[in-house]
């Protein structure tokens, strides 16, 4: 296990230090010039000695090749460089903004997961009636919804037709706990809906696989109660690729919560990488994709290493 985790992390350095070092050079081939955001843009009318002075003490005069060594050893130790626009701190900014989006991402994975595998798990034990297709036809619709439909959708129903949550905007829970409370519902349930419609998917996917394998009629065989063969033996062996496919979502939700995170005013983390490419605040993007990598990784190793709990016979060496 140990050497497992070793041959992981390594791999998940390279992976890192290659996505940093495609996004630094894309971003740099991004239209616009940084220096023009800060002066105000064309209708501020910039000196020619202006955007040189701006450009220079953003070392964006330095040769590119300069400019990608002096940010590795920065990175190495710790410092992830200060946005263009604010002038603070590229860390502080995230440090805000990170635990926000997981305010909201975390709940939607547990609902998906909450609702995702008891309606798939009836689906396949109940195949072929109305209850299957029911739950079938719910999970397509669920995962090929947009988010900004279905967003916009709960908006109109709950916030301005019934009035029950507010339509967006976000309040600490330290500051007011209720109002935090009312205002995460929206955008949970928004972020929940594609991935409990691809984990009912899976499940149900899973679930009839397996019931067709000969372990399942040799323990109906034995006389086993169908409630112990479905739920003490069938549904752990079909885990494994509903694990799998929510590991997957989880990092999508967490990364590709921008389109929700705009629909209800939500301050997170990728409305912070929006807002950081429309101003081309380079360190601001560098340091917001290596978060989301770093999470993609650990993510992905956490889900390797839960194939291992679910199921024993699975072997790391």
């Amino acid at each position: 296990m140990s050497a497992h985790i070793t041959r992981r992390l390594i791999q998940a350095v390279l992976t890192t230090w290659v996505v940093l070092s495609l996004i630094f050079f894309l971003v740099h081939l991004l239209p616009g010039d940084p220096a023009l955001t800060i002066l105000g843009g064309l209708a501020g009318q910039p000196t020619e000695e202006q955007i040189r002075l701006v450009r220079q003490e953003l070392g964006l005069d330095l040769p590119i090749l300069t400019q990608y060594v002096r940010y590795m050893l920065n990175l190495l130790q710790g410092d992830l460089g200060t946005s263009f626009v604010s002038g603070r701190p590229v860390a502080t900014d995230i440090a805000l903004r990170v635990p926000r989006t997981l305010q909201i991402a975390v709940p939607a994975l547990v609902l998906a997961t909450a609702i995702g595998i008891p309606l798939g798990v009836f689906a396949a034990t109940h195949r072929g009636g109305l209850a299957d297709l029911a739950i079938s036809t719910t999970s397509v619709t669920a995962f090929s919804l947009p988010a900004f439909v279905s967003g916009l959708l709960l908006v109109a129903l709950f916030s301005i037709h019934l009035k029950w949550f507010p339509s967006g905007g976000y309040v600490a829970p330290s500051d007011d706990f209720m109002g935090f409370l009312s205002r995460i519902v929206l955008p949970t349930i928004t972020l929940a809906v594609a991935p409990a419609g691809l984990v009912m998917r899976m499940m149900r996917s899973s679930m009839l696989e397996q019931l067709e394998l000969d372990y399942v009629t040799t323990a109906r065989s034995k006389g086993l109660a169908e409630r112990a063969v479905i739920y003490g033996h069938v549904l752990r062996n079909s885990l494994i690729p509903v694990v799998t496919s929510l590991g997957l979502q989880a990092g999508f939700v967490f990364a590709g919560s921008v389109i929700v995170e705009n629909i209800f005013n939500w301050p997170g983390v990728s409305s912070l990488l929006l807002d950081s490419v429309l101003d081309r605040d380079y360190p601001v993007i560098q340091g917001t994709v290596l978060v989301v990598a770093v999470t993609f990784i650990l993510i992905n190793l956490v889900t390797d290493l839960t194939y291992g709990l679910i199921d024993r016979r699975i072997s790391y060496d």
